[in-house]
């Protein structure tokens, strides 16, 4: 599928590209944004609640595993494309007479979205048949909030300590207290705001309608604006409306948020089911193997049983065909739903050809184990 294959080298040149650019853009702005060690010591703290971020997403997306390339691409963009981007669009809007009131309320919010989104647009655009629906649009909508809030957390970090923040003297006291606030009381800000563009992206993969397709992404990058615009305004009135905004308003929509996201992973397992029953009925797929695709801890078990059986070559079948069939089960939903992509067939063909051509090499537990 050369189409496939051209938008796949468009869509990692551009990124490659922006991402380099941005690295050095902030690169520079950290450079002389104080000393040295400085920074290093405020990258060591913003990094802190990273890991744990990232595998929360990695455990929602643990259904239809994302390719970790792009994962890592939204971690990037994040980290360093959409904050230097932000920045520069931040500064023009600072050169053209914006108060320090109005660039935290609005002018934030309003490029900060718009440079996170950015990268879940190309990938509709060029990537498309990566997105299967509203999970996927969040968890790449949280890694590039997540890489957004590490360097913008350097920043913050950094100014605290030195004093630069203009909310006192900087020192330890100063450290710790923006350490609290930004990355134990609110890590998951910045994942939460752009969660909202990617829930629209998501929508817009699913709908049969061209206004929904068209309006979505919109949609969602208003309510990430306004989220946004909500957090930051609440620092305007001191630490108590912070704190109030924070517990009725800003922790509930993370809940919110969360909860959605729980029950899109529960009911990816009934969706999988369906689509490959389906598939089965069709010839596509042996009925039998359903059970061991579509539940988390049975793709484990079928797992551990190919590598006990066949060793490592029947354990990389394993994961090939549990692979392949995954992302059938996910094209075939979309063609059930009457939203295939225009290659559907083109895709759909590669990943049967690929079940057959492993599916010799494949043992579950309690069937004869494959001769060869």
């Amino acid at each position: 599928m050369p189409g496939r294959r051209r938008d796949s080298v468009a869509f990692t040149v551009v990124v490659t590209l922006l991402v380099l650019v941005g690295a050095g853009v902030m690169s520079l702005v950290i450079a002389v944004s104080g000393a040295p060690g400085t920074f290093a010591l405020a990258a060591l703290l913003a990094a802190l609640p990273v890991g744990p971020l990232v595998g929360c997403f990695m455990w929602l997306d643990r259904y239809e595993p994302e390719p970790r390339s792009l994962l890592v691409g939204g971690l990037l963009w994040g980290a360093f494309v959409a904050t230097a981007a932000a920045l520069v669009f931040q500064g023009i809007g600072v050169a053209g007479g914006a108060t320090d009131e109005q660039t935290l309320a609005f002018l934030a919010p309003v490029t900060e979205e718009a440079t996170k989104g950015a990268f879940l647009i190309l990938l509709l655009w060029w990537r498309r048949h990566e997105l299967d629906g509203i999970l996927d649009g969040i968890v790449y909508a949280g890694m590039v909030g997540i890489g957004f809030a590490f360097t913008e957390n350097i920043l913050y970090l950094g100014a605290a300590y030195n004093g630069t923040d203009g909310l006192g003297p900087g020192g330890t006291t100063a450290l710790t207290g923006t350490f609290i606030l930004r990355c134990l009381v609110s890590p998951f800000a910045h994942p939460l705001f752009t969660a909202f563009i990617g829930i629209g992206v998501g929508v817009a993969v699913a709908s049969r309608s061209g206004a929904v397709r068209l309006l979505a992404p919109l949609v969602g990058y208003v309510l990430a604006v306004i989220t946004h615009s909500m957090w930051n305004s609440s620092t305007l009135g001191g630490t108590e409306n912070f704190f109030a905004v924070y517990a009725t308003m800003m922790f509930p929509a993370f809940v919110g948020v969360a909860a959605f996201a729980l029950y899109r992973r529960r009911s990816e397992k009934g969706m999988m089911a369906a689509a490959l029953h389906d598939a089965s009925r069709r010839g596509l797929i042996p009925a039998t193997d359903i059970p061991w695709l579509v539940d988390l801890r049975a793709r484990r078990r079928a797992r551990v049983h190919a590598k006990r059986v066949g060793g490592p070559v029947g354990e990389r079948a394993m994961r090939e065909y549990q692979a392949a069939a995954i992302e059938l089960a996910y094209l075939h939903h979309r063609y059930l739903r009457g939203t295939a992509p225009r290659d559907f067939v083109e895709r759909g063909q590669d990943h049967v050809g690929v079940l057959s051509a492993v599916r010799p090499y494949v043992c579950f537990p309690g069937q004869v184990v494959p001769t060869r």
